[in-house]
């Protein structure tokens, strides 16, 4: 990740409903929510949550797919991981002792399941 794209992920993080959209799809895992749902659990118009939703889909922080006639949101986790690792990787000055795990990225969610939430 570069510095753009990191400054488009704190830009998309930066509003209340995106960010509360954000962590409530992190919760969820790789399945995800119906759009529907999602509205529904923040308290927003289906219009309102579409917008937000369309700024972390474009910072790389979420993925949607359609299934049948409804329209699913999860956490992209690869480009979390992306994101946390820009933000970590010089952490404490390459010292490990101080930074422990946060500094590897290693305890950031990991998952090899694909959109449908099939394992790959």
């Amino acid at each position: 990740m570069d510095m753009t794209a990191a400054l488009a992920a704190l830009t998309a993080l930066s509003h209340p409903t995106r960010l509360q959209a954000f962590r409530l799809l992190v919760s969820e895992g790789p399945n995800g929510l119906t759009a529907g749902a999602l509205a529904e659990l923040l308290d927003v118009t289906p219009p309102t949550l579409s917008f937000h939703l369309k700024e972390l889909d474009r910072a790389g922080l979420l993925r949607s797919w359609r299934r049948q006639r409804h329209i699913h949101y999860a956490v992209d986790i690869a480009g979390m991981r992306r994101f946390l690792t820009y933000l970590t990787e010089d952490c404490c000055q390459g010292r490990p002792e101080i930074c422990g795990d946060l500094a590897t990225g290693s305890t950031f969610c990991t998952s090899g399941e694909d959109r449908d939430g099939s394992r790959s």
